[in-house]
């Protein structure tokens, strides 16, 4: 009888990084230090096919602006870049290899320089009931989540009115810059909106902050922060602070003030937390599970790998008390400077940020700008114009503007979206921790 021999395995192909140079990552960070690196070139590992411009998510939600509009191509904004659409999922240092899984099946990509710009997830807590009923507010599916689930609660609760409290009650847990944002933007599109349900009329939804820290915005210098609570508590937000969830149900939320809200809307932008794969990499970390990197971007300890963005502890010499903050305006300048330290022009980290802002709903907004406060709807000019002026394609910030100009003329755009297939990247992954 023949003996079976058994089947030969295939060997996963290898190939090499354009340049040398490999960026995992296809986020603000990564795609920025790919379009700074301009015709030398790089190859990019990036599950999407565009970057998506986080600071407009709010706006995305409340109908301002354009899904299509908020994310930016990479073949187009990285013209010199060679994309491979996966994950990575592996590193080798010793052979200066990263295993990238594709839709084709693994890959090995050989560097000569790694930059690891991998970004965040949502900082989940394990919360009782918090992975089954909350709604993330990471990415562009997310924001469109959101905007239907606003949308629908608003039908039910016009063909419901026994539990018209539970469906126009709007908890959102988070009071940073996310959080108040999507608050204050949706709101603004129930806001546009409600005259379509005439059977509403009489009724007032209510919306609530909630928040484990004593201030909201509170990384906003001087009093913006107890500006913005003005604001938000004279649009007739509840808002909840020094307080914390400690449950969620498909109908309501317990918080840890012994208050229980009828509920069907729970949006948990709670912090961030680093994108998991970094803790397999093998690299140093920070009490925060973030890559340890010194002044020039390099990973503590290497030579060759570099690391920015959200999955960084990254020290700031124009900040030495504190690593930068996640944000896309940092993010966007460690790019830059790590595109020059690529290019051999060797120089320390520093940056002083700009200033910071949020918009609170139509023309309403809070600015810290060079050390001069603004408020109201020059705030929200500075917001917005900053935000266009950081999209790294002409063509997508015209957009953006129009529509801006748009949805202040004709109001928000409240269609919904069918979006039955999408599933949340690594949407539940409890953290571990208490929250804060």
């Amino acid at each position: 009888m023949a003996q079976v021999k058994p089947a030969s395995r295939t060997p996963i192909p290898t190939r090499k990084a354009r340049n040398g140079t490999l960026i995992i990552g296809g986020g603000f960070g990564g795609a920025h230090v790919a379009r700074l690196l301009g015709k030398a070139g790089a190859t990019i590992v990036n599950p999407d096919a565009s970057m998506l411009y986080t600071p407009l998510l709010p706006e995305v939600a409340a109908g301002a602006i354009e899904p299509r509009h908020a994310v930016v191509p990479l073949r187009k904004m990285c013209p010199h870049a060679q994309l491979i659409r996966g994950r990575a999922v592996a590193l080798d240092e010793a052979a200066h290899r990263v295993r990238v899984e594709t839709d084709l099946g693994p890959v090995d990509v050989e560097y000569d320089r790694l930059v690891i710009a991998l970004g965040s997830t949502a900082r989940m807590l394990p919360i009782p009931g918090l992975a089954e009923h909350a709604i993330t507010f990471k990415s562009l599916g997310d924001a469109i989540r959101l905007r239907n689930h606003v949308q629908r609660r608003l039908d039910l609760a016009e063909a419901d009115p026994a539990n018209v409290a539970r469906y126009l009650t709007f908890v959102f847990v988070g009071a940073g810059y996310a959080g108040v944002e999507a608050l204050a933007e949706v709101r603004q599109l129930v806001r546009d909106t409600w005259r379509h349900n005439p059977d509403l009329l009489d009724t007032t939804p209510h919306w609530v902050m909630v928040d484990g820290g004593p201030k909201i915005l509170a990384a906003v210098p001087g009093r913006l922060g107890d500006d913005a609570t003005r604001r938000l508590t004279r649009d007739g937000v509840d808002i909840r602070l020094s307080t914390r969830v400690q449950s969620v149900e498909a109908g309501a939320v317990t918080l840890s003030d012994g208050t229980s809200l009828e509920t069907e809307t729970v949006v948990w932008t709670a912090g961030v937390t680093a994108h998991p794969l970094v803790a397999r990499l093998g690299l140093p970390l920070d009490g925060q599970g973030r890559i340890v990197v010194g002044p020039q971007l390099q990973v503590d300890g290497r030579t060759d790998i570099w690391a920015i963005g959200d999955c960084a502890a990254v020290p700031n010499q124009a900040t030495p008390d504190r690593s930068d903050p996640p944000t896309c305006q940092h993010a966007l300048r460690q790019a830059r400077r790590l595109a020059k330290v690529l290019a051999g022009k060797e120089k320390p980290y520093r940056y002083r940020s700009l200033g910071q802002g949020a918009t609170l709903g139509r023309m309403k907004g809070i600015a810290y700008v060079s050390g001069v406060p603004l408020r109201g709807p020059l705030a929200s000019m500075v917001v917005r114009w900053y935000h266009v002026s950081q999209v790294p394609q002409l063509s997508r910030a015209v957009r953006i503007f129009a529509d801006g100009l748009f949805s202040l003329v004709f109001g928000r755009d409240c269609v919904e979206l069918t979006i039955s297939d999408y599933v949340p990247e690594a949407r539940w992954r409890p953290v571990e921790q208490q929250a804060a």
